[in-house]
Order: C-alpha cells, then structure tokens, then sequence
C-alpha cells in the first residue's frame, strides 16, 4: 500500500522496464547509427566499419545499466525507515503491541520482493528480446550471471535495512550503504581478497564470456549471503534498542 500510495511502485517498474528494453533497443539501432552517421564522420577523415552486433552486446549493456537501475533503487527506499521516525507514524502501532523484530523483517521483505520484481523483470525482457533478435546460446552462462547480479543487489538491500534501522536521515543511510559498497570495490582490487568480496557478483560479463566460471564465484555468493542474514540480524537488534 506504502508503494502504491507513495508513487515508488509505478517509478520502479518504469525505471527497470525501461532499462530492459534500452539494453537490446540500442544494440539494435547501433549499426543503423553508425551507417548514418558515416557519411558525415567522412569530412572528419573518420572511416565507420561494418558494426556487427549480437546477444553479447545487448548484455554488455544490460551490465552496464543495471547499477544506474540499482542506485534508483537505493534512492527510492532510501528513506523507508527514516520518514517514519520523522513522522512518528511507527510510535502508535508499537504501542500496540506489534514487535519490532516484525516492522524490520516486514520492511525488508518489502525491498527484497521489490529488488527481486523489478530485477528479475527487467532481466527477463532484455533476455526475450536477445533471443528474439539473436541467440542467447552465445553467452556462457547467463542465469548464473544474473543470479550473481541479483545476489549482489540482495547485499546492498540488507545494508539499506540495517543502515535504516540505526540512522536519521536518509543521507545517513546512502552513506552508509555506500561507504561499504565503496570498501568492499576497495577490497576486491586486493589479488587474494577479490575471490570473496560481494562486488565480484556485479561483474556478469566475466561470467557471460566465460572467463569466470561458476565455482568462481561461490565463495563470494557465499559470503554475500551470509553478511546479508547478518546485516538483518543486526538491524532486528538495533531496531530494538531504538527511540522511536
């Protein structure tokens, strides 16, 4: 109701619908672009070439748009925690008697039905178009690669949840979620850390060319799961401390 009322359902389906469509679209249009465009490039002394393209160039661009379609998300739900304890609209029904443990647990389902929806969503039509257009049999493993992106956006969803429940602006809440997004990028340029760092799933290409095979990534599917259960596990116990 919260999603519908506020006007952030109608955004996130538009911003992910939108982006699955964009991936195949430009791959498309990319050879008839660079045709136009020859015969003005000409005058510069620029020689356009044949443009070939194929599934793997609509996935290229999938990988590339989805974490601007990922930081909309973070943006939008940024502030689902924090415009409650503004308002003080969370007091009445804790006074009731709902625990807090199910507000939390309540709110991050939300987001994580929300990710999984609209990723999945978005996923599933460039993959529609790829094979309508081209052959998706080219790409090396593509479930797995969005798997690992979707496992990479459940992580950033527990720091949401757990940076919600102990901050008091939502500009506390980005900060937080990106001063660890930031560390872990940080961490995975390390040559024996970057096997286990969750920003290693956000790299589908890797995966789809097959220079990243799936035991690969296990270690880090892994570990992103498990900081994400704790990340819950601390917001349950921050939320229950907290002044409302």
């Amino acid at each position: 109701m919260e999603l519908t009322r506020t006007g952030r359902l109608i955004v996130l389906l538009a911003v992910f619908v939108l982006f699955g469509i964009m991936n195949p679209a430009i791959s498309k249009l990319t050879p008839w672009m660079m045709e136009t465009m020859a015969d003005s490039l000409k005058g510069t002394g620029i020689v356009v070439t044949e443009v070939t393209v194929d599934a793997m160039t609509s996935w290229t661009q999938f990988y590339k748009n989805i974490p601007m379609a990922l930081i909309v998300f973070v943006l939008l739900w940024s502030g689902s925690f924090t415009a409650e304890y503004q308002k003080g609209t969370l007091i009445p029904v804790v006074t009731k008697g709902l625990a807090r443990r199910q507000i939390v647990l309540a709110k991050g389902a939300m987001m994580l039905l929300a990710w999984s929806a609209c990723y999945w969503l978005c996923y599933g039509i460039t993959f529609a178009y790829n094979a309508y257009f081209w052959d998706n049999g080219t790409c090396a493993y593509p479930a797995f690669a969005a798997a690992c992106y979707w496992l990479f956006g459940v992580w950033i969803t527990a720091l949401l949840v757990l940076f919600s429940a102990v901050s008091q602006s939502s500009a506390q809440v980005l900060l937080g979620t990106g001063a660890v997004t930031l560390c872990a990028s940080l961490l995975g340029m390390l040559p024996k850390l970057k096997a286990y760092v969750p920003t290693r799933l956000a790299d589908g290409m890797s995966v789809l060319q097959g220079a990243v095979k799936p035991s690969e990534n296990t270690a880090a599917a892994l570990i992103s799961a498990g900081m994400a259960a704790v990340c819950t596990a601390l917001a349950v116990a921050a939320f229950n401390r907290k002044k409302l």
